[in-house]
């Protein structure tokens, strides 16, 4: 009985890969029915096993693929891969020379971030800026963001370890960065989102102050001598309000534009747009309020930028409840739309240093800005004339824009695609500033993804029925991806579903290694947009006020039901994970709600009320408008009704986080231990808000699959991976 020549092929490369015939059937015909059992490769397979597994995905044929259980399968996109690859993208830049600048943070140096200059010469890989012994990193608002600026061939950022600032020179290689900030004896000062000022030969910045309180820092916008090195303390521009953000000056540096709010408001509830007059001593002589001053009108203006004309342009949400652009009439102190549409052309301030937009050279009476907005999903960009109020996309292989970034003939875009993972492109225009010549990925955070893109799941953007009649939300689904595997034709994946964080954020359906990790192994996948999501306007935005543990939690059982409902996933292997506020949704789904049959939360909240009295001065407030009174505080905190939990859970923490402490994850977990429940906690040390070292990505990462693999998957994960002990179980 002969075999068809590729399964013959397929089963030969596979009984040598794993050292172990494999037994088969074959149709009459000489077509592969089915594997019956499949040898574990090893866990750690040779670079030459790995280029032949890969080769080998890209060749079979379904007819050829081995059957084996969903959540078995072997993937060459292994915890290593996802947790070494990764790297962050922090913002770019462009030095005198026209040469990009942007700030990497890297997992595999226990995430310091580093300052990357671009090659002059065509082939040769970008250049280190930052000395080994610096890390570009703020922590102002705890989520940092904007630690660095470029004007000419001087760069001036926040070092992580003593957030003092430092200047350095980028013309040389070997140039040593000095600081021109106070030292305080540690990191009690940071600054973040600064500004170059020529006129006065200063830094302009946001600085926050935290040597009377940690927990209640003075935020203050300060300027910062540069005309010799003699460290000063700096000097106050503007003060007396909760926060500040985008201090921007105009091109003659006579006037200040920025943005502050007050408790109990987030930035993305009510801020205010304010422009500051300079006088000729360097203070603020007068100002005026250009937005956010009406009681009538709610908007959250954000991101002001001058153009070369002198004009302020900025985004904010009046009217329509989307963030659209807008111009400010300095003579009569009128603000008028730019261009209108239900499409978020901004993000929510969580991190200093956005830039949503971005001027572009233009000849004649034209002003041109290349800018983006997310509408149903996903990312554009436009070139938008703002004397004819037109707006014209270019077509770009990214689906996903964050930051832009202008060059001389071109611009720079930070973003990605469902097969690009974050990346920074060069894109080139035509003469006319219509259309895109040349796109060219300069940087990618992670380079090596492409060799596994046989393997790589397609998201599809979900709209599903919520529990309020009428109303939907949105998710991205993953369904399960292997090129080598197949499941019987009866059986549905275990579905993994995420809450995403803030929970004022939204996730978005782009290249992310760590979902192909689930993917690629059998695992379905859904990243939720719950109610209360950015990304679809105000009134979406704000069905999480006052429901916070409702809405997001409903939404995300509403979501796993739907896949249910759609034969598209197993209805007993539902598990949940999520991180920081995630994690809240998390631990609130398995303590309200008996949808999910296990969960692992991410340095999440369990008492709402220690989260109020213990969180950073950013969201002391936030938590209020979330969740509503003193009974809401108890009722919803999944710490206090331990007896509702049924099902087993995983925590991880960072020791050094202070935007959820310790103690949260700590007692959750002492709960649900004396209760009996299987349950298990990670700490790491030296760890924040958020992993940045690449061993505890990758065994946080590995221990949740082992987990669930062992309490709810009915299957054996094909790697080779040590669980750590479960309490009530082993």
């Amino acid at each position: 009985m002969a075999f068809s020549a590729i399964a013959a092929t397929l089963l030969t490369r596979f009984s040598a890969l794993h050292n172990s015939p494999l037994k088969f059937k074959v149709s009459h015909t000489g077509r592969l029915i089915s594997i019956a059992r499949v040898v574990s490769i090893t866990s750690n397979p040779s670079p030459r096993q790995k280029r032949r597994c890969i080769s080998m995905a890209s060749t079979a044929s379904a007819e050829d693929k081995l059957t084996a259980p969903f959540g078995s399968w072997k993937s060459p996109i292994t915890a290593d891969v996802v947790s070494g690859a990764e790297k962050r993208l922090g913002g770019t830049a462009v030095d005198a020379r026209g040469r990009l600048i942007f700030l990497e943070s890297r997992p595999t140096e226990s995430g310091r971030s580093v300052l990357v200059k671009e090659s002059g010469k065509a082939g040769e890989e970008p250049i280190d800026i930052t000395p080994k012994e610096f890390s570009v990193r703020t922590v102002a608002q705890e989520y940092g963001g904007g630690a660095f600026k470029i004007s000419g061939d001087t760069v001036i950022f926040s070092n992580y370890k003593d957030q003092r600032l430092y200047k350095q020179s980028i013309s040389s290689e070997y140039s040593s960065p000095s600081p021109i900030t106070p030292d305080y004896g540690g990191p009690a000062v940071c600054y973040a989102d600064g500004v170059f000022d020529s006129r006065f030969d200063r830094f302009i910045t946001v600085r926050e102050d935290r040597r009377e309180s940690s927990l209640n820092p003075i935020t203050t916008i300060v300027a910062i001598d540069l005309r010799d090195n003699n460290i000063q303390e700096p000097k106050v521009l503007v003060a007396g309000n909760d926060f500040y953000a985008f201090p921007r000056l105009d091109p003659k540096g006579e006037r200040l534009a920025w943005i502050e709010w007050s408790h109990p408001n987030m930035p993305w509830d009510k801020t205010e747009l304010w422009v500051g007059y300079i006088s000729e001593n360097g203070d603020i002589c007068k100002r005026t309020c250009v937005a956010g001053f009406d009681p009538k009108l709610l908007e959250s203006p954000t991101e002001p930028k001058w153009s070369s004309k002198g004009e302020l342009f900025f985004i904010t949400d009046r009217k329509s409840g989307f963030w659209n652009l807008h111009r400010w009439i300095e003579s009569n102190n009128e603000v008028v739309a730019v261009y209108s549409m239900d499409a978020e052309f901004a993000r929510p301030l969580w991190i200093f240093g956005m830039n949503s937009y971005e001027f572009l050279q233009s000849h004649g009476q034209k002003e041109l800005i290349a800018c983006s907005y997310r509408q149903n999903g996903r990312s554009y960009i436009g070139i938008l004339d703002a004397v004819q109020s037109s707006l014209s996309l270019l077509d770009t292989p990214f689906t996903d824009i964050n930051n832009i970034t202008s060059g001389t003939e071109f611009f720079y875009v930070e973003g990605a695609s469902t097969v690009h993972p974050l990346s920074v492109a060069k894109v080139t225009l035509d003469d006319q500033k219509s259309k895109v010549v040349d796109f060219k990925i300069i940087r990618s955070s992670s380079p090596d993804s492409s060799k596994y893109k046989s393997y790589f799941s397609l998201p599809e953007f979900i709209e599903f029925p919520t529990e309020v009649p009428g109303q939907n939300a949105y998710a991205y689904f993953y369904p399960p991806s292997n090129p080598i595997y197949q499941a019987g034709q009866e059986e549905r994946p275990p579905l993994l579903l995420k809450s995403h964080g803030g929970p004022t954020s939204e996730t978005r359906g782009i290249l992310n290694l760590s979902i192909q990790y689930w993917t690629s192994r059998g695992w379905a996948f859904v990243d939720v947009n719950y109610g209360g999501s950015t990304g679809y306007g105000r009134e979406y935005r704000e069905r999480l006020l006052g429901r916070w543990g409702i809405v997001d939690v409903n939404d995300c059982c509403s979501c796993a039901r739907f896949l249910v409902e759609s034969g598209k996933v197993d209805g007993d292997r539902l598990c949940i994970t999520g991180g920081s506020a995630g994690g809240y949704t998390t631990l609130a789904a398995l303590a309200f709600r008996e949808t999910f049959k296990a969960g692992a939360s991410l340095y999440g909240v369990a008492d709402l009320s220690l989260l109020r009295a213990e969180t950073h001065k950013f969201e002391s407030h936030y938590i209020d408008n979330l969740v509503g009174g003193e009974s809401d505080y108890f009722e919803r905190s999944p710490i206090n009704f331990v007896d509702k939990f049924s099902c087993p859970i995983i925590l991880f923490q960072g020791l050094e986080d202070k935007v959820v402490p310790p103690v949260q994850a700590r007692k959750i977990y002492q709960a649900l231990k004396e209760k009996g429940l299987p349950v298990a906690l990670v700490e790491y040390e030296g760890e924040q808000h958020g992993f940045r070292k690449a061993e505890n990505i990758k065994f946080t990462l590995e221990q949740q699959m082992v987990f669930f693999a062992r309490l709810v998957g009915h299957f054996k994960v094909a790697d080779e991976i040590t669980p750590i002990k479960i309490d009530n179980f082993d």
